[in-house]
């Protein structure tokens, strides 16, 4: 029970994709301009990764070593494919929106990276909650930066005007406002981290 625990919280902090392994940022920082745009995305992408991981798992020891990944890339494109219709379907504003990062989540680094470092190499159950830790860890970062994005650089907050346009800060919309808050973030988990460890050293 307390490994499993442990592969669900690794991604939420520990090895937060986002965070601390650094990678799917280029998707990341373009979509955080609203909280609509960040949830929607990160919900998208925890489906995919849930849903590849999960079955490549379940099949892992019938896949080829040798057509590995064009397998995998397949199986990741399907959910992604189910979720770009899903969106055009029944919300077609949040699909304008991500635009052509939503197809790249076929290619994104994080779900390419776990489906080869963890799935094809673990059981479904392991699978499942590595795909959700890391999912939910990418999904609270994009929340985290496009509120504070959305809310300074546009004075809003999932479409309600809280305060007058005249008032916000339009560096917050524009890509070096979300590098911004995006290396705030990283500043306050490595500071977190080393608090953690600090009480868990003082503790022993």
């Amino acid at each position: 029970m307390t490994n499993r625990l442990a592969i669900f919280s690794n991604g939420l902090l520990k090895e937060n994709p986002l965070l601390v392994l650094n990678i799917g940022l280029c998707s990341s920082l373009a979509v955080t301009t609203s909280v609509f745009n960040g949830l929607g995305m990160g919900l998208g992408m925890t489906f995919v990764l849930l849903m590849s991981e999960l079955i490549i798992s379940i099949f892992r020891k019938l896949i080829p070593d040798e057509i590995r990944l064009p397998i995998f890339i397949i199986v990741i494109a399907a959910f992604t494919t189910i979720v770009q219709l899903l969106l055009q379907a029944y919300i077609p504003a949040l699909s304008d929106a991500l635009g052509v990062f939503l197809p790249l989540i076929v290619v994104n680094c994080i779900i390419m990276g776990r489906v080869e470092a963890f799935a094809s190499k673990s059981s479904p159950v392991n699978a499942i909650l590595d795909a959700l830790g890391m999912g939910l860890g990418y999904t609270w970062v994009l929340c985290a930066i496009s509120i504070f994005r959305e809310l300074l650089g546009y004075g809003t907050f999932f479409g309600f005007r809280l305060f007058p346009e005249d008032y916000a800060i339009g560096f917050f919309s524009k890509a070096p406002g979300g590098f911004l808050v995006f290396g705030v973030l990283i500043s306050l988990s490595i500071g977190l981290k080393k608090l953690l460890s600090s009480k868990k050293g003082e503790a022993k």
